[in-house]
C-alpha cells in the first residue's frame, strides 16, 4: 500500500509539474485548460497550443492535462490538473481556450447510457451544468473564451466510435449556449478529418497526431486572429 501512494504521488508531482503557470510568460495573453486533445505532444512543444503560440507569434500558456475531466471530485489530483476547472489561474488573459467533457463520457459512463452524465455537464437548455458555469465563470474575467470541440473518430479502428452521438449531443449544446453568450465561442473540429483518414489521430486512434494537433491549432489561432477587436 504505502508504495502504491508513493507512485500515486509522484504522478500527481508529475502532472503539477507539467503545468505551465503565467510567472514562466508574464506577457502571456492566451490560457489554455483542457484535456488531453490540447496537452497531446506538449512534450516536444507540437501540442495545440505550441501551434496557436507559433501563428500568433505570441506566448500561450498551456494548462491542459491528460485525463483530465470536468467533473472531478479528488481533492489533490484534482488540483494538480485533473479538475479541468481548477487548471484555471488568474492573470489578465484576453483569450482563454478551453474544452473537456469526453472523459466524462468515455472513462464516467463507457458511452453508453450517459444521458445523465451528458446533463450534469450541460443541460439540454444549456441552463445549468459543469460546462456552463465554468464558461460563466471564465467569461466574468473579461476574457473572450473559446470552447473548442474534438476531433472525431477517424471512422474505423477507434475506441471512441461508439461516443460519436454522446460528442454530438454535447458540442451541440456548448455551441446553442456560446450563441446566447456575448463573449463566449465555440469553435467546432467536425470537420478536420476526412472519413477513414487515420493521419490526423495518434496509434491509439484518439488523441491527435501531431498532423491533427496542428491542424487544431491553426484554426483556433485563425480564430482568434479573425476575431479580435481592430484597434
Amino acid at each position: 500500500m504505502t508504495r502504491l501512494i508513493g507512485i500515486f504521488l509522484i504522478s500527481i508531482s508529475a502532472l503539477a509539474a507539467c503545468a505551465e503557470t503565467a510567472t514562466q510568460q508574464p506577457d502571456a495573453r492566451i490560457l489554455v485548460i483542457g484535456d488531453s486533445m490540447l496537452a497531446w505532444h506538449a512534450v516536444s512543444g507540437r501540442a495545440v497550443p505550441d501551434v496557436i503560440e507559433m501563428e500568433l507569434d505570441e506566448p500561450v500558456i498551456n494548462r491542459a492535462t491528460t485525463a483530465a475531466r470536468m467533473i472531478y471530485k479528488l481533492p489533490i489530483s484534482g488540483a494538480a490538473g485533473l479538475n479541468i476547472p481548477k487548471q484555471y489561474r488568474a492573470g489578465d488573459w484576453d483569450w482563454v481556450i478551453v474544452n473537456g467533457g469526453g472523459n466524462d463520457l468515455w472513462l464516467g459512463c463507457g458511452c453508453h447510457k450517459c444521458d445523465r452524465k451528458l446533463d450534469r455537464l450541460i443541460s439540454a437548455d444549456g441552463a445549468t451544468g459543469a460546462i456552463p458555469d465554468l464558461l460563466l465563470d471564465l467569461r466574468a474575467t473579461e476574457a473572450q473564451v473559446i470552447f473548442t470541440g474534438y476531433l472525431r473518430s477517424p471512422g474505423r479502428s477507434s475506441p471512441i466510435e461508439a461516443c460519436a452521438d454522446e460528442g454530438d449531443a454535447l458540442e451541440a449544446r456548448v455551441a446553442a449556449f456560446a450563441k446566447d453568450h456575448p463573449g463566449v465561442h465555440f469553435v467546432s473540429m467536425t470537420d478536420i478529418v476526412p472519413d477513414n483518414d487515420l493521419s490526423f489521430h495518434a496509434l491509439d486512434r484518439i488523441h491527435p497526431s501531431i498532423k491533427g494537433s496542428r491542424a487544431i491549432g491553426k484554426r483556433l489561432a485563425t480564430f482568434i486572429q479573425d476575431n479580435r477587436p481592430t484597434p
